[in-house]
């Protein structure tokens, strides 16, 4: 178990831009960032200001244009695309806002993904998924399809997903943004509760004021940086 000192994430002096010339678009100005193991950090800041960029290099999907990311111990410059994967796949869960759940698999199967890629055997897989479809209050709803789920459902089953592997952190893009106040509570509450158990990181990337009270830490962006980090609600 890591200390709340110890740090998942350290993003130092993180560039990136898209296209070239006259198209050429910046969307990360040398961002600075501490992720710390058993926090739930979110990131805020109007569209367009890079939020979605720095959680997709934080996450390994994109690479940096210069700068360093440091990612659960992994230097994420030095790594090539099979270890990303790699890591990917074992230490890091996603939640995003369109659930993107596989309409035609149950909520078991559909959780149970990220062990079958991992290559866990299919029954284990499917008895880790079910335990993971406990742990966020769906334990009575292992079968159903996600058309038969409420949106608020839906995303607990993406949640249970991205637990499934027990990740030492989850990134989280726009969480609550698709539900209702009383709903996208909930959903906060579970995900703020796998963190806390487990000592892993959470980051969340959001537009919603309503679920500002979840977080540790709140660190503000425009314009491809990010401009100061407060404490949340939940630190004081």
């Amino acid at each position: 178990m890591g200390s709340n000192n110890s740090l998942a994430v350290r993003c130092r002096s993180l560039v990136k831009s898209y296209g070239s010339g006259d198209a050429k678009v910046t969307a990360l100005r040398g961002v600075d960032l501490d992720v710390r193991e058993g926090e739930l950090l979110m990131v805020v800041g109007p569209s367009g200001c890079g939020k979605t960029t720095l959680i997709s290099i934080i996450g390994a999907i994109l690479s940096q244009d210069s700068g360093e990311c440091i990612v659960l111990g992994h230097d994420l410059q030095r790594m090539n695309e099979t270890e990303r994967a790699t890591l990917r796949g074992g230490q890091i869960g996603f939640v995003f806002q369109m659930f993107n759940l596989l309409p035609s698999l149950s909520a078991v199967e559909n959780v149970a993904i990220p062990l079958l890629i991992n290559g866990t055997p299919q029954k284990m897989a499917e008895s880790r998924a079910r335990e993971a479809i406990e742990a966020v209050g769906l334990g009575s709803r292992p079968n159903v399809l996600p058309s038969e789920l409420s949106g608020g459902q839906q995303q607990r089953v993406a949640i249970a997903r991205a637990l499934v592997h027990d990740p030492k952190l989850i990134v989280c893009d726009e969480p609550t943004s698709n539900l209702d106040h009383d709903t996208g509570v909930a959903v906060m509450d579970v995900l703020r509760g796998a963190g806390k158990k487990h000592d892993r990181a959470l980051i969340v990337v959001t537009h919603d004021p309503r679920i500002f009270q979840f977080a540790d830490r709140i660190a503000h962006m425009d314009d491809g940086k990010i401009i100061e980090v407060t404490n949340g609600a939940s630190a004081l």
